[in-house]
């Protein structure tokens, strides 16, 4: 989701060099910070703008992980309680204003009594995109960036050997697929678009946003295997 919105986006938003002196509100608290941090950590590592995408996408993750295991855990409760919501919207099916009263009154009831925010899944989602779409355009839009190379490429072009964009392609598949395993059928095309959509792009686009998905989407592997397979270790 943040890919599709950074590519949207990418056409509307300023694509100008951050610096401190960008103005808005956007740029100014969103953006240049996360570009300072780049910056600052590619410092440390010697000058490695790679490394430096790297250690602050998995800090950027890790700082997210609570967000991400709470909205875990809300949609795991929801789909718990599913049978029970669908029995109760079967007994008030007929939609005059003293049924639909009763409905939502036996929801809320539901909710309360399993200690279940029907918009808890939803919060941790729009805390997250901002930070996420604002690494996204940090990395873009940090002059520094392009003028260093990482293993084999240059930072500021394509991938030359295609290996990366394949690579973020790979994992994005595999992320989605373990995240999407308990979706309908109807739903889980989103398993294959998303995939030719980072593939695509990643082509065209610098091998740092490259880089970033790939060390994103790895990150998401590991944090999905232990939610989704190795429950014992998450719940214990």
């Amino acid at each position: 989701m943040v890919l599709i919105g950074g590519l949207v986006l990418s056409g509307c938003q300023n694509a100008q060099p951050i610096t401190a002196e960008s103005e808005g509100i956007w740029n100014h608290f969103f953006v240049y910070p996360l570009s300072w941090l780049i910056i600052f950590m590619a410092e440390q590592m010697n000058g490695s703008y790679g490394l430096a995408i790297i250690i602050v996408t998995i800090l950027i993750r890790l700082i997210l992980l609570p967000l991400m295991l709470q909205q875990n855990k809300n949609t795991k409760a929801m789909r718990t309680l599913q049978p029970e919501m669908e029995a109760i919207k079967k007994r008030y099916a007929t939609k005059d204003q003293k049924s639909q009263q009763k409905l939502q009154q036996e929801m809320l009831e539901l909710y309360k009594t399993n200690g279940v925010n029907p918009v808890g899944g939803c919060l941790p989602i729009f805390i997250q995109l901002p930070i996420m779409m604002a690494f996204y355009y940090a990395i873009m839009r940090t002059e520094e960036i392009a003028l260093h190379t990482f293993l084999w490429f240059d930072l500021g072009n394509p991938d030359p050997l295609f290996i990366l964009p394949v690579v973020a392609a790979s994992t994005t598949y595999l992320q989605t697929k373990m995240t999407m395993s308990t979706l309908p059928d109807n739903m889980k095309i989103t398993m294959y678009i998303m995939p030719i959509m980072i593939l695509v792009a990643a082509v065209a686009m610098p091998s740092a946003l490259s880089l970033y998905w790939v060390i994103g989407n790895l990150f998401m592997v590991i944090q999905s295997y232990f939610v989704y397979y190795r429950k014992d270790i998450v719940n214990g």
